[in-house]
């Protein structure tokens, strides 16, 4: 029988290349320092807690740990790697390290079972190595467990705990533990460690393909070897930009640099075009979106370092404007009825609130041609038009350099002052001059002592001085106080919609013959 199972040559990049020593890790410095310190000079703490997302090393130091504490050369960061202990630690074998999985040993008897061996001496090893993953997943009846023997363990037990989510870890674990917090991964990091990898594995690739991988990775190196080896069998045997975008469905540098080419044309049609042809194949837009702020943030800084003419063909404030305009319409994406409706609408913002060619004064609506009452002020200028209460939402978001919503929630304000605010739009601005409009609903709560409160919070927030009005009337557009209420709604009714189309929802309610008393958004 044996005989007609294939032999498994193949051994997949991540698992192949799993660091074996504190030399081979990358990108996390600051804690292999700490580390080696402590093990050559003996200063072992018996509980260590590594965090950090998926995928940058945590479980594979802590096995590195439990190598340097059990090699039969002795205790030193430099493991041998070649005594029967390091071996059977690489092949996860070694007796004395027992590795927990606590995602799916969460209840308080495995941890009990698990724990009550640990008075007794490990088998082999120097120490008995405890590695729980995921420790945050473990209840509460198991860290109450787990914390009796943190709290006295014996001198030959280590526990070493990684957790993507620390802040579910109780206090009084935290506090009996050395904690390390791994750092992201930086793409220029993963794209160079791919390149060694690829070249010593005799594999073809252009260097963008690894920007793309890097990217994708966001910050996990092992999720860059994963999507490296699917990107290798995808190409067959080769690693092309083109071909690993199409895998991923992103997009690549010259699909962002012909949108920005056409946004910078004014001409709506190319967008559209280039919209329709992304949408043909299958893009995610909102990697499109972050693409397209990543190559907004780079002309930006190429300007403000080099020059305008680094930025070309835009100048420093349509970048700062297409920028915050991006940024909006990633942020509500979400809320959009589809992906491409809404990165279109995104794109089109862009073009309605371009400068006029040769205009000194930006940024300006296209559409105030049409109506006077409809520009755009900026508060970074002194010669502003007001905005009359019936501007769109998306014009107030230009007033300031975060929209006029945001700008309250940092304000230093409480009680009724805030109140004010959020039930407030602007209507001009000309520095120091600020006019609000109070929705006449809530004039009742006006005074004196209010707008001093609130002007003196603007002023210290944008740090100038403000004269500020505020004047009850009609409000044609959102405040921040009906947005809140919008968004809240728009939650609770995607909340109610998920959980009426969950297939294992409906099918406890039918099993129990349950119902669902009140659904809350997460």
């Amino acid at each position: 029988m044996a005989d007609r199972i294939p032999a498994m040559s193949y051994e997949v990049l991540a698992r192949k290349l799993r660091p074996m020593g504190f030399d081979a890790l990358v990108g996390q410095d600051h804690v292999v320092r700490a580390l080696r310190h402590a093990l050559d000079a003996g200063r072992l703490h018996h509980a260590y807690l590594f965090t950090g997302t998926r995928g940058v090393g945590k479980t594979t130091i802590a096995r590195i740990v439990a190598k340097a504490l059990n090699c039969e050369k002795g205790v030193s960061a430099d493991p041998c790697g070649e005594c029967s202990i390091c071996m059977e630690v690489k092949q996860n074998r070694f007796v004395d390290l027992i590795e927990v999985d606590a995602a799916s040993r969460t209840g308080v008897d495995d941890t009990r079972e698990l724990l009550d061996n640990a008075q007794y001496l490990p088998t082999r090893g120097r120490y008995k190595v405890y590695l729980i993953d995921e420790v945050h997943m473990l209840s509460t009846a198991s860290f109450n467990a787990l914390l009796k023997t943190l709290e006295e363990p014996p001198e030959h037990v280590k526990f070493l705990l990684a957790t993507t989510d620390p802040k579910k870890v109780p206090v009084t674990v935290l506090s009996r533990c050395l904690q390390f917090q791994l750092k992201n991964l930086s793409r220029d990091a993963i794209s160079g460690y791919l390149q060694e990898v690829l070249s010593s594995e005799d594999i073809s690739f252009e260097p963008e393909a690894l920007q793309v991988i890097a990217r994708s990775a966001a910050g996990s190196m092992r999720d860059a070897l994963s999507l490296t080896d699917q990107a290798i069998a995808y190409g067959q045997g080769s690693l092309k930009a083109d071909d690993v975008s199409d895998m991923l469905g992103v997009v690549g540098r010259d699909a962002v640099a012909r949108l920005l080419q056409a946004i910078a044309s004014g001409d709506a049609a190319p967008v559209m075009d280039l919209s329709a042809d992304l949408a043909e194949r299958s893009a995610d837009f909102s990697d499109v979106l972050k693409g397209l702020l990543e190559a907004l943030h780079d002309l930006a800084v190429r300007g403000a370092i080099e020059g305008p003419a680094a930025s070309a063909p835009f100048t420093p404030e349509e970048l700062q404007l297409y920028y915050q305009i991006a940024l909006l319409g990633s942020r509500d994406l979400v809320y959009a009825p589809d992906e491409r409706s809404g990165f279109e609408m995104t794109l089109l913002r862009m073009l309605a609130f371009a400068p006029d060619p040769g205009s000194s004064v930006p940024p300006r609506s296209r559409m105030s041609e049409e109506s006077t009452d409809n520009s755009l002020p900026d508060v970074q200028q002194s010669a502003s038009q007001p905005a009359g209460d019936g501007a769109s939402s998306s014009q107030a978001d230009m007033l300031f350099s975060v929209p006029w919503f945001e700008l309250v929630e940092q304000l230093s304000i409480s009680g009724v002052t805030r109140m004010i605010a959020e039930h407030t739009v602007v209507h001009s601005v000309s520095l120091p001059q600020i006019e609000l409009i109070l929705d006449e609903g809530h004039d009742t709560l006006l005074n004196a002592g209010q707008i001093e409160s609130l002007g003196r919070a603007l002023a210290q927030t944008l740090g100038q001085p403000v004269n500020l009005s505020i004047v009850p009337g009609q409000v044609r557009q959102e405040t921040p106080a009906q947005r809140r209420i919008r968004i809240a709604d728009e939650k609770q009714v995607h909340a109610e919609a998920v959980i009426k189309q969950d297939a294992n929802v409906q099918n406890l309610l039918a099993e129990f013959d349950g119902r669902v008393d009140q659904i809350r958004p997460v």
